[in-house]
């Protein structure tokens, strides 16, 4: 009765109720005819990956059916129909962070205030994922793309668990590359190896887009370039913070907590983004220092003064994990 209602609903999948496109489908607001409004995907129908596709259906079920967290997207249900796979989600009426980004309106609404809040529940689904549940599970595809906001774009959903993996004790966790360009990190493609790590890095990349506004880009290639734990020291890493902040909005000097907490996050994000992944923080380091208070007063008081050099010195403690 559901699939029936899906399909009228949306009058067959038209793209006027496309709300957003993926690698393994599109997705669609529906209206019930109980007035419930949920998302819907439809994974795409193509024979050449149609193995892959039903893979990353079913391992998005078994996933966001075992878990539970209030900044992971939930899932309602699904639908295995001859003619189409359906997965039902709520519905995030903020969309996407890179829609919400992208768009200049909503970007200058978008506070400093908004953005900490969104970094902060990302940091918390993948301590979630990474530590609290067992067997850990590691999301492959952290991107501005599949972290969905609420309609006060202050509070952050992570959605796409189609490349998903649990790290298993006693099986392999080597697999095929997983992710998006751009996020991925980079030794991704050549090690194959599934770990914690890869997740911490994707975060790194998400939290200096939300900080700058726009994808790093030329800032991750000089800093995941050095290999060893202490970054270097180069024209882009002197950079003040200030300079590289999202300019369509006033700096966070007016507010000293705000401040302190910009720069908390831009410290943790260019060390997620070490090339080096046995140097990268855990999720359980980076939830430490978000809720440390001592030097985040400091760099509220120097804020102007802040380069990025002085925030790649920063290594966290030793793991007590």
């Amino acid at each position: 009765m559901v699939y029936e209602n899906i399909i009228e609903a949306t009058e067959e999948f038209h793209s006027k109720y496309c709300i957003g496109e993926g690698g393994s489908g599109s997705v669609y607001k529906v209206e019930l005819r109980t007035s419930q409004v949920v998302a819907v995907k439809k994974l795409h129908a193509n024979t050449n990956s149609e193995m892959s596709h039903q893979k990353a259906f079913t391992r998005e079920i078994d996933t966001l059916a075992q878990i539970r967290h209030r900044n992971i997207v939930k899932l309602y249900g699904f639908c295995s129909h001859p003619r189409h796979s359906l997965l039902v989600y709520e519905f995030m009426e903020g969309g996407s962070l890179q829609s919400v980004l992208n768009n200049e309106e909503k970007a200058r609404a978008f506070d400093w205030s908004k953005r900490v809040n969104v970094v902060k529940g990302v940091a918390n689904a993948l301590l979630y994922m990474h530590f609290d549940y067992s067997p850990p599970i590691i999301h492959r595809d952290i991107s501005s793309q599949n972290i969905l906001l609420n309609e006060e774009h202050n509070e952050a959903h992570v959605s796409d668990f189609g490349t998903a993996r649990f790290l298993k004790p006693d099986s392999s966790n080597w697999t095929s590359f997983a992710g998006t360009f751009g996020y991925a990190a980079p030794e991704l493609p050549y090690t194959m190896e599934v770990n914690e790590k890869c997740d911490v890095y994707s975060f790194g990349v998400v939290t200096m887009e939300i900080l700058m506004g726009k994808h790093p880009g030329n800032l991750i290639s000089s800093i995941s370039s050095f290999s060893s734990c202490t970054l270097g020291h180069d024209d882009e890493v002197a950079l003040k913070l200030k300079e590289i902040l999202d300019q369509r909005i006033s700096a966070p000097t007016d507010d000293k907590e705000i401040a302190g907490e910009v720069v908390c996050l831009a410290k943790i994000g260019l060390a997620c983004l070490n090339g080096n992944p046995r140097c990268r923080p855990t999720m359980k380091e980076i939830s430490r220092e978000m809720s440390t208070q001592t030097q985040r007063l400091y760099y509220s008081e120097s804020f102007p003064q802040i380069t990025l050099d002085l925030l790649c010195d920063y290594r966290p403690s030793a793991s007590t994990s």
